[in-house]
C-alpha cells in the first residue's frame, strides 16, 4: 500500500448525499477482484450517457458533461468533498478500489458507512470527517475557484486551504500510523514475519505429520 503523509491537489465537489458503493462501482464491475482497472468505471452511471460494460473500454462512451468529473477544471483530483453518509450500500471493496484508482487519496463529508470508512483505510485512503458548516464553505469555495487545491498533512492532522485556514481533523493513531507506513493488513502481518517463520519451523519440528512433503 502506497504511503501517505502529505498531499496538495485539485478539491471535487460532489454534492450529493446518500451516495451508495453501487453508485460509486455499479454491481456488474464487480467480477473482477483484481484491485486495479475500475477508475474509468468510477460513478460509471453519473458519469457516461450509455450503461458500460466490465471488459469494454470507456473510450469513445459519450460523458454526461454535467457530471463534475467530466469538467475540465477538476482533471487530476485527488480530494472529493462530499456530502452525509458517503459510501453507504453494500459493503463492497471495490469501491474504494475504483476510488484510489482513479486517483482519490482524501474524501471529506460529514459522515461515512461504517464498513466503506474501514475500507478506505485499509486501501490507503484518507476519510476525513468535518461538520457540515466546513463541508459547506469548501463546498462553496471549490466552485467559485477553477483550479481550488487543498492541503492534506495526515501528520499535523490538517486541511490547509489557499487562503490560508488550516483546518483539524481526528484520526484514529492506529489507523494514522498504517496510513504514514503504507501498511495495510499484508504489510502489518510481514512486520512479524520473523516470529512467523520462526514459529512454523517449530511446529515442522513437533509435528512433522502435519506438514507432508
Amino acid at each position: 500500500m502506497e504511503a501517505f503523509n502529505t498531499i496538495t491537489a485539485i478539491a471535487v465537489p460532489l454534492d450529493r448525499a446518500n451516495v451508495d458503493t453501487d453508485a460509486i462501482i455499479p454491481k456488474q464491475f464487480l467480477k473482477s477482484i483484481q484491485r486495479s482497472g475500475f477508475g474509468p468505471n468510477l460513478f460509471d452511471e453519473w458519469r457516461y450517457l450509455d450503461q458500460g460494460q466490465p471488459g469494454v473500454s470507456c473510450e469513445g462512451r459519450p460523458l454526461n458533461t454535467d457530471f463534475v468529473l467530466n469538467q475540465a477544471r477538476y482533471a487530476g483530483g485527488k480530494v472529493l468533498v462530499t456530502r452525509d453518509n458517503f459510501g453507504c450500500g453494500s459493503s463492497r471493496e471495490h469501491a474504494p478500489w475504483a476510488l484510489l484508482d482513479y486517483g482519490f487519496r482524501v474524501i471529506i463529508a460529514p459522515s461515512f458507512a461504517d464498513i466503506f470508512f474501514n475500507n478506505c483505510f485499509k486501501n490507503g485512503i484518507l476519510p476525513i470527517v468535518q461538520p457540515s458548516s466546513v463541508v459547506d464553505e469548501l463546498m462553496q469555495d471549490i466552485e467559485a475557484t477553477p483550479g481550488y487545491e487543498l492541503t492534506v498533512d495526515l501528520e499535523a492532522q490538517s486541511i490547509n486551504t489557499p487562503e490560508g485556514k488550516s483546518i483539524a481533523f481526528e484520526v484514529d493513531p492506529f489507523r494514522k500510523h498504517c496510513l504514514l507506513n503504507g501498511l495495510d493488513d499484508i504489510g502489518l502481518t510481514l512486520q512479524h514475519l520473523d516470529e512467523i517463520q520462526a514459529f512454523e519451523q517449530k511446529r515442522r519440528s513437533e509435528a512433522p505429520w502435519a506438514f507432508p512433503g
